[in-house]
């Protein structure tokens, strides 16, 4: 059987995004790694927000209406963040992703300190990869 941590199938470099970015610096982040959004961390390396690409979307089509605005990361942000840890099991993970919404989560030690995300295509692989796992010990 394969084993179904999220510290198993985790991104262990995902963007970090910092308070004090501007709205368009984060959105360069997140193109340039492909991802939906990403974790705000403070300087100690703890979660403190969430950024997601709607947030991004919103906030540039009012700067770009209003063309002065400056926005930084820390206020749009989402907080407080839902954060798992690396030794949750992927199946539970999967169930709080059919009650909640978020499309990322943070992964962060004992500490709150981020070592990781994990989203919901990670998510479907590890099931994917028990699934064909069990069939193919049946076979």
């Amino acid at each position: 059987m394969e084993s179904l941590l999220v510290s198993d199938y985790m991104n262990t470099h995902p963007v970090k995004l910092n308070g004090d970015m501007t709205v368009a610096e984060a959105v360069e982040a997140l193109l340039a790694c492909g991802q939906s959004g990403g974790p705000v961390i403070d300087i100690k390396g703890k979660v403190i927000g969430f950024l997601s690409e709607q947030d991004c979307i919103a906030q540039m089509i009012a700067s770009s209406y209003y063309r002065e605005q400056i926005c930084r990361v820390a206020e749009i942000m989402k907080a407080p963040v839902v954060v798992i840890k690396p030794y949750l099991s992927v199946i539970e993970l999967a169930q709080l992703l059919i009650k909640d919404k978020p499309r990322v989560y943070p992964v962060v030690d004992d500490d709150g300190v981020l070592v990781g995300s994990i989203n919901r295509t990670a998510v479907l692989r590890a099931i994917d990869v028990q699934l064909r796992s069990g069939y193919q010990h049946a076979s």
